[in-house]
């Protein structure tokens, strides 16, 4: 992706890759192993400025356009799916007040927002709404200036760190979706508790929690948009979100890829390195091509997204595709490497874990591939 920047952002996105493959790679080999959280990493991220990346300048923010955006995520995803997939969520997060929040909450919140400790996260998912958030039941109700809000989230990205969450909620009855909406709700208060989820299979790095929300409280300001918005909202952050974990698959395909030909050329079997071998040979080339794919079509999303009209369908078929892919990649990664690609000791093994996420969050292959018909058939267009 770095090919299609211009020569004003290339120096940002080879600064995101020597900090990203100096300081994050063993790191998160370590979080990996421990369980332990990389958000320990976040000050040194922040004053990068990556905490802030696509907020204008007026807040402090890099206002980066989406490409930029997607080959720093790509850049950092390669060291660290863990920091790539939460900085995707914090970057959203901050998009969503910027677009939809209260004058108030935008003058007082996002000047701070690349700052480590006003790290945000998003929390739509519940434990019987996953693919369907409209199946959600926590509750907001008023209360005189405020809302009040009852329920739990689940698989919540950042739960341990993060204390600013935006939040899907009912306001009129549990079956009502047009009643959600979407409120931002600060953290620490009491109310708001926060379970871990361990033993996940990959980006063990990233936190994972469950939240528990009790007569939790939020001023009425802190609505994003207008009250019945909240699944429209919930959809516009994911559409951009889906950019942001597409470019997470094509770093973790490139750190295989790259370990695979590494590992290809001093492998000896048969007397030469297994890169003399056609079976090999050909596992390379399908990855470099159909990563190659992937990244055009991270591309295509993102000028879509910069039209500012509906990149809807773009951004699911980068994520169904690019995530998928990375998948197809660890695979054969962990393929050439053997019996050495199934063990800890092996990167292989650890991104061939990682990779396996991407096609869950941020909407299932099998939504995008929903979204995708949908707009299909839906278009009076020809294709």
């Amino acid at each position: 992706m770095i090919d299609l920047l211009n020569d004003d952002e290339r120096p940002l996105v080879e600064a995101a890759r020597a900090f990203a493959r100096e300081q994050l790679l063993d790191l998160d080999r370590r979080c990996d192993r421990d369980e332990t959280s990389i958000c320990t990493a976040l000050p040194q991220l922040a004053q990068m400025g990556f905490m802030s990346l696509r907020l204008p300048e007026e807040y402090g923010g890099l206002n980066c356009r989406r490409l930029l955006y997607a080959a720093i995520l790509h850049e950092l995803a390669y060291a660290s799916p863990s920091v790539a997939v939460t900085l995707s969520v914090h970057n959203m997060v901050g998009q969503l007040l910027l677009r939809f929040g209260s004058e108030r909450v935008k003058s007082e919140l996002l000047p701070g927002w690349g700052r480590a400790e006003n790290h945000g996260s998003f929390a739509i998912t519940e434990a019987d709404a996953g693919s369907d958030p409209g199946a959600g039941s926590t509750m907001a109700t008023r209360d005189g200036d405020e809302w009040v809000i009852n329920g739990s989230k689940m698989w919540i990205t950042s739960g341990r760190e993060a204390p600013w969450f935006v939040v899907l909620a009912q306001t009129r009855r549990v079956d009502d979706k047009d009643g959600m909406c979407m409120i931002l709700v600060d953290a620490r208060q009491d109310g708001f508790e926060r379970l871990e989820i361990k033993g996940k299979m990959g980006i063990r790095a990233s936190e994972t929690f469950s939240l528990h929300f009790t007569d939790v409280r939020a001023p009425l300001d802190h609505l994003l948009g207008a009250e019945g918005d909240g699944l429209k909202l919930s959809l516009v952050a994911l559409d951009g979100g889906r950019i942001g974990i597409a470019a997470q698959s094509t770093g973790i395909a490139q750190a295989c890829l790259d370990e695979m030909i590494s590992y290809a050329r001093q492998r000896v079997q048969f007397g030469q390195p297994i890169a003399k071998f056609q079976a090999i040979q050909w596992m390379i080339a399908d990855s470099a091509v159909e990563l190659a794919a992937a990244k055009l079509l991270i591309a295509r999303a993102c000028a879509e997204a910069e039209k500012d009209a509906g990149f809807t369908a773009a951004a699911a078929k980068a994520k169904l595709y690019a995530s998928e892919m990375a998948g197809r990649v660890a695979d054969r990664a962990v393929q050439v490497h053997g019996g050495t690609g199934y063990v800890n000791d092996s990167r292989v093994e650890q991104l061939y874990r990682d990779a396996r996420v991407t096609r869950i969050y941020e909407g299932t292959s099998e939504i995008q591939r929903l979204v995708i018909a949908r707009e299909l058939l839906n278009s009076k267009e020809k294709s």
